[in-house]
């Protein structure tokens, strides 16, 4: 099985989020989608989020429509700093002959060299780069690069080259908060999610 992981805050979760996912399906052959929202991101340490319960909540109502995304909590039950390392050696003990696949976008990917215990994490998983762009691949990770069709169980990476949406949850959070709409910034069930929580509103995180 071919599983597709992607993780990271979602506050909130927003279409750049989904669709470029269900974009890139096809091409990666992805049997499942799981969304893993972390209880705090290792880079984002100094800022305060929305609580894991509500990231939660939005990304399941976002998925109900595609039998093939799951939401995992795996992180949040930690509840501390999530490190994909960590993640990845827990899925991997579960799923040993299955194709893993952390899904990065184009930001991540320029970071990826300060990625805690990376040799690590290529033993566990592959990297899937959502972009349409082309790039420039650093030395130390060129000959990891492979077209999606003949990457392995892991320790490659594949990039999509499928369209990207160029939204940020900063955007969504700030619209909020400035009283402008947002719906055509989420999904549906989010905008509804937020506007029923009053989240992100002046005077909140």
């Amino acid at each position: 099985m071919k599983i597709g992981i992607y993780g990271g805050t979602f506050d909130p979760f927003h279409r750049g989020h989904l669709e470029p996912v269900l974009a890139a399906r096809g091409k990666m052959q992805w049997d499942e989608v799981w969304y893993v929202p972390a209880y705090v991101q290792p880079f984002k340490q100094d800022r305060t989020f929305a609580s894991p319960y509500h990231r939660f909540a939005m990304i399941a109502a976002s998925i109900v429509d595609h039998d093939f995304i799951y939401v995992s909590s795996i992180e949040l039950e930690r509840g501390h700093v999530s490190y994909t390392v960590e993640t990845l050696e827990e899925l991997r003990a579960k799923h040993s002959g299955d194709t893993l696949d952390w899904i990065i976008g184009d930001d991540n990917f320029l970071k990826l060299h300060e990625w805690k215990s990376l040799d690590r994490i290529f033993e566990l998983a592959n990297f899937a780069v959502l972009t349409r762009r082309s790039h420039e691949v650093p030395p130390a990770f060129a000959s990891r690069v492979c077209d999606a069709e003949s990457r392995s169980t892991h320790g490659s990476i594949s990039f999509s080259n499928n369209p990207t949406l160029e939204i940020s949850s900063t955007d969504v959070r700030d619209r909020v908060r400035e009283g402008q709409p947002i719906d055509d910034l989420v999904p549906p069930p989010v905008s509804r999610y937020i506007q029923h929580y009053g989240l992100y509103r002046k005077g909140q995180s």
